[in-house]
């Protein structure tokens, strides 16, 4: 089965460390972890998972929010399609200083 994906997302970067708090939990790193090889969709990350889909649903929706995650429509050769994510970011790097602490994003080349 062949799938192809188009991205819908188009929002502002958030605060660093709104993405650091997202990712606080095991649940959205999972989550980040498995979209970072492609598109799945929340039914796919459900089984991935040890949570329920409210669960899944709700750690999406902050790694939306984070810009962590993308929204995208997945086709299927058949000609079928479903909402599927994808993560956005292929490194997230942490400085620690005497200014605070810095968060500098690495995107995924499309």
């Amino acid at each position: 089965m062949s799938m192809q994906a188009s991205n819908t997302r188009s929002e502002p970067t958030p605060e660093p460390s709104a993405q650091l708090d997202v990712l606080g939990d095991e649940c959205a790193r999972t989550i980040l972890v498995a979209t970072s090889d492609g598109p799945k969709t929340a039914k796919e990350l459900t089984n991935r998972t040890d949570s329920s889909s409210a669960t899944v649903y709700r750690r999406i929706n902050n790694l939306l929010e984070s810009d962590l995650l993308s929204e995208c429509v997945r086709f299927d050769d058949d000609g079928s399609h479903t909402t599927a994510y994808e993560a956005t970011i292929e490194t997230l790097q942490v400085q620690i200083g005497g200014d605070g602490i810095d968060v500098s994003v690495s995107e995924i080349e499309d």
